[in-house]
């Protein structure tokens, strides 16, 4: 009998304890491909998911980087020096920027929008400015564009002409104001369409309304506060952000908040470390499987051994038997772990328990998946084949 069909015809011969093995190895398949379906774009998903649609940094003037204030994405109200709108248009054109929008930021007394005399941040008597305690900030914005500045309506709906806005949660509630409403800035009357949130304090108390249309009311045409950008997928928004000062020296700054970054890229280490970790522990416990299992499967094919060792089988050759048999089971656990893995993730994913994130198979992810199944046939085999190579023929035929 040729020695590969002797290899299949001992897996087949004892079924349950192949099986058992196959089952062992197939664990630790299934724990790496699953997990790894998951954690492979977990960091990508976690990531997307916590600056979906926000800007990474924000581009204000290069001679007032000391005035910043307002949302986490910077800008700044009072006398401070405004951006051309030109160079949002300038900048959507560097490399690397997914997307950059102007946005005007500005503050005024509504108790005193009706009065003439207040003070003006632009110097056009529109009504803007007064004491900071009783001031709301108003936000300009391209209404397709909310999202860059972390503005998520909560009711009603998006402005859509100049004489609607939005106003965010802690507004609404201080001028007890609802969708539907009408609320007077600098003389003008607009309504209330929507509330929006921001988590941010001071854009929450605020007042959103197209750019154009602030603009226009504070006399500020063709400026902006400052410029949101948002990075392109696979583009280091710090890096793009010291790119674009240095296109503008002198000119233009950048601010970014690199705690922030640092906090996510933490966290995201530590989900991969867990999952990983998990990982670990499904091969341990496979590789234990199938070394109890192949120790059971020597121990009963003594007798056996001892009959190939009497009629001259070398120590190699029973060797090379084990660990062929052994890693025979691995390619077939291959097969059985795949399966399992791809149908619960598919299972798992069909019935949304994974919002938010896509998994997603690879090349890479099939190489670690046969890996492991290698790894632990061998493992499992190694010793289990070095004990019956080590059986002498006497000892193993008075074997019972």
């Amino acid at each position: 009998m040729k020695f590969s069909n002797l290899i299949l015809k001992n897996i087949f011969r004892n079924k349950s304890r192949s099986i058992l093995v196959v089952i062992g190895i197939a664990i630790g398949v299934a724990a790496v491909v699953g997990l790894g379906l998951v954690t492979d774009t977990l960091s990508e998903s976690t990531q997307n998911a916590l600056t979906a649609g926000a800007a990474d940094f924000s581009v204000i003037n290069g001679t007032n980087t000391g005035n910043n204030g307002g949302s986490g994405s910077g800008g700044g109200f009072g006398n401070e020096q405004f951006v051309n709108q030109t160079s949002v248009g300038e900048i959507q054109q560097i490399s690397g920027v997914g997307s950059a929008v102007g946005v005007l930021r500005t503050m005024t007394n509504l108790n005193n929008t009706n009065s003439t005399s207040s003070t003006s941040n632009s110097g056009s008597g529109s009504g803007f400015g007064g004491n900071f305690r009783s001031m709301t900030s108003i936000i300009g914005i391209d209404s397709s564009s909310l999202s860059m500045d972390n503005i998520a309506i909560t009711n009603g709906t998006v402005f859509s002409n100049s004489n609607q806005v939005i106003i965010g949660q802690t507004a609404a509630q201080s001028l007890n104001k609802t969708v539907g409403d009408t609320i007077i800035i600098s003389n003008q009357t607009f309504k209330v369409v929507g509330i929006y949130e921001t988590g941010n304090f001071m854009d929450d108390r605020g007042i959103v309304m197209s750019l154009s249309e602030l603009q226009n009311l504070t006399g500020n045409t063709g400026q902006v506060s400052l410029i949101l950008v948002k990075a392109t997928n696979g583009t280091n928004a710090n890096t793009l952000a010291t790119t674009i000062q240095q296109k503008y020296p002198n000119e233009l700054s950048t601010s970014t908040s690199l705690s922030g970054n640092n906090r996510m890229n933490n966290g995201l280490q530590v989900i991969s470390s867990g999952a990983w970790a998990v990982s670990l522990l499904a091969i341990i416990i496979g590789g234990i499987v199938v070394i109890v299992t192949m120790m059971k499967a020597v121990s009963e094919r003594t007798r056996e051994i001892g009959v190939l060792r009497a009629i001259g089988w070398s120590q190699k050759r029973i060797l090379t038997m084990i660990i062929s048999e052994s890693l025979v089971l691995s390619l077939i656990a291959i097969v059985v772990g795949l399966a399992i893995a791809v149908g619960i993730v598919e299972l798992i994913t069909t019935t949304h328990l994974l919002i938010g994130i896509v998994p997603s198979f690879s090349a890479l992810l099939l190489l670690k998946g046969i890996g492991v199944a290698l790894l632990l046939g061998i493992i499992g085999g190694i010793y289990p084949a070095y004990r019956a190579s080590r059986l002498s023929p006497t000892e193993a035929l008075r074997y019972e």
